[in-house]
């Protein structure tokens, strides 16, 4: 390996930078098993947004009157990973009067991730449409993700509702929260080990990139990043900061977290990050 090949693996190979990484992916599976175990919330599980077999959700609600929709999106660089997995980041939200939907989307090599982009999209113009049958509003939907996942919710507010279908708002989604997300994909043309799957050249990853497109209009993000993350992903919430300002509402420092037990705080209603998230989902209920 080149010292430039080194240099890139160090900055974005985050389950070798953190030793224990493995031991989280368990962790967060237990969690999850233990919520869906409890009785506070009512499940939809395993729900299709489309036709793949990937395209599924699993959709947690209040037992009362659900105040708006958070769709949640996991990470694993687009390539591994499970909603499954992730449903624990749904019991603070959930206990506070929220839906929420936890989507699985296909994986790279197996497709690209401009198609996984459309996944997403997919999935919350189902949510949009199907927003009276599953008991929310459809003016009160929010996107969140972790890693890719962060990547992804952040294409979904920047995605241009109309040209998929004219019955749509402008936005579906007015808010959203993008946990140690990437948003300019094409250094990852140069980290082998994770380019291997996604196979992105320079120019498909330019058109997957948030940070090279247009700010939206007419939507807050809030970008949060560990205090312990490795250099390119620091260096990927920066660079969003810069290119959307209008946009980011909220920059998030989290200190003591890096890549993997951030997510622990998303999913914790007294961390700063479950904080933050909250304060997205009741910002239009109080005004």
């Amino acid at each position: 390996m080149s010292k430039d090949e080194e240099y890139f693996e160090a900055m974005y190979n985050v389950r070798a930078s953190v030793a224990d990484a493995h031991d989280y992916f368990d962790l967060w599976k237990q969690r999850s098993e233990e919520f869906l175990k409890s009785r506070a919330h009512r499940a939809n599980m395993e729900v299709s947004y489309g036709a793949d077999k990937m395209e599924t959700m699993d959709v947690f609600r209040p037992k009362g009157r659900s105040a708006g929709l958070l769709m949640f999106i996991h990470g694993g660089y687009w390539r591994s990973l499970d909603k499954k997995d992730h449903s624990f980041v749904a019991e603070p939200y959930v206990k506070a009067g929220f839906t929420v939907a936890v989507i699985n989307y296909s994986l790279c090599p197996q497709v690209d991730i401009s198609h996984i982009c459309r996944q997403v999209a997919s999935a919350g113009g189902f949510l949009y449409r199907n927003a009276a049958a599953m008991g929310f509003p459809p003016e009160r939907m929010y996107v969140a993700g972790h890693s890719a996942g962060g990547h992804l919710a952040t294409m979904a507010l920047a995605c241009l509702w109309r040209q998929i279908d004219y019955r749509f708002p402008e936005k579906v989604f007015s808010a959203g929260l993008s946990v140690s997300g990437i948003y300019d994909l094409r250094v990852l043309t140069r980290v082998h080990s994770v380019n291997a799957d996604l196979q992105l050249t320079f120019d498909s990853a330019k058109k997957v990139s948030p940070a090279l497109m247009p700010p939206p209009k007419d939507v807050l993000l809030t970008i949060a990043v560990g205090e312990e993350e490795i250099g390119g992903f620091l260096d990927q919430h920066h660079q969003i900061a810069r290119r959307w300002p209008k946009v980011v509402e909220e920059n998030i420092l989290c200190a003591n977290n890096h890549h993997f037990d951030i997510l622990l705080g998303f999913a914790d209603e007294n961390h700063v990050l479950g904080k933050a998230m909250m304060r997205i989902l009741q910002s239009t209920i109080d005004t």
